[in-house]
């Protein structure tokens, strides 16, 4: 941090939790071009942290790494001066970011960075917005943001922005990042993609499990990403995350999980996580208002 950066707030940093995507159907198309899907999607124990300074009126700007990103293409960025233009908010911001998820995997880091935004910055401008609104204004910057704002493990229908809070099991995860990305846009565009999944409830998940209707397009896709999916099947269902890069694998315990992890190749890097319902953004809002 630069000496010169004071704290908006407390500082103590702001979590940004990342999700897996337990499954993923795709069951329609709206004339917009947009699936229509089905996800339980549960946060994770594997965040990113960022950190408020204060700056001059109408500063809003991204320090230390990327700091050079274009403003327009910056979700952080577009997520602060979309609050502060929608409010009238004249205050200046610098916003920080120490990355720990990795960037097109699947995880949803980008859009957990812009939700974490919007929640910290309701509180240190003293906007006193309603989550309701917040997830709103959330799902102009992506349909992952609401889940992070509202900042609980949830059943998503629609395009993803229709939350059924739900409680999952706590499990542990080895979650495995190829080096190899994939396009979400190229994937949603393949001809050979699922769009017609039969309709199902939360339910029917939690009493028979699904699937990922992206991973027959990502496997065909992308030979290393089919890789990891097989490797990580050793260890049990090794499934995609979103439209990947990320595989993951429910395993029994913490040990084991970091057994396996020791194990992963070289080239790819291995991560264990903890499955969470509630998202630590919730108890870092709770720790700045008392």
């Amino acid at each position: 941090m630069n000496d010169n950066n004071e704290f908006l707030g407390l500082p103590e940093a702001w979590p940004a939790p990342a999700k897996l995507n337990l499954c993923l159907h795709i069951v329609g198309r709206r004339e917009d071009g947009y699936h229509l899907l089905q996800s339980a999607m549960q946060l994770i124990d594997l965040c990113d942290e960022l950190q408020f300074y204060k700056r001059p009126a109408g500063v809003i700007e991204r320090v230390g790494d990327n700091a050079d990103i274009p403003a327009d293409s910056d979700l952080v960025v577009r997520a602060a001066r979309l609050l502060a233009t929608r409010y009238e908010v004249f205050d200046g911001v610098g916003i920080e970011i120490q990355k720990r998820i990795p960037v097109q995997g699947g995880l949803g880091g980008g859009s957990s960075d812009a939700a974490t935004v919007l929640v910290a910055l309701n509180h240190l401008w003293r906007l006193d917005l309603k989550i309701e609104e917040l997830a709103a204004l959330g799902l102009q910057l992506g349909a992952d943001v609401p889940i992070f704002v509202r900042g609980h493990s949830a059943w998503a229908e629609g395009v993803g922005e229709q939350l059924t809070p739900a409680d999952f099991p706590e499990r542990v995860f080895l979650v495995i990042k190829p080096q190899q990305g994939v396009s979400t846009a190229a994937v949603f565009q393949d001809p050979e993609l699922t769009r017609n999944s039969p309709v199902t409830t939360i339910r029917d998940f939690f009493a028979g499990g699904g699937r990922n209707d992206c991973a027959p397009v990502v496997r065909k896709r992308s030979g290393e990403i089919a890789e990891a999916l097989d490797w990580a099947g050793n260890f049990g269902e090794a499934r995609l995350t979103g439209t990947g890069a990320c595989v993951f694998v429910a395993m029994p315990d913490d040990a084991t999980a970091r057994s396996a992890a020791a194990r992963v190749p070289a080239r790819w890097t291995g991560y264990v996580v903890r499955g969470l319902n509630r998202s630590p953004l919730l108890d870092r809002l709770a720790y700045e208002a008392a």
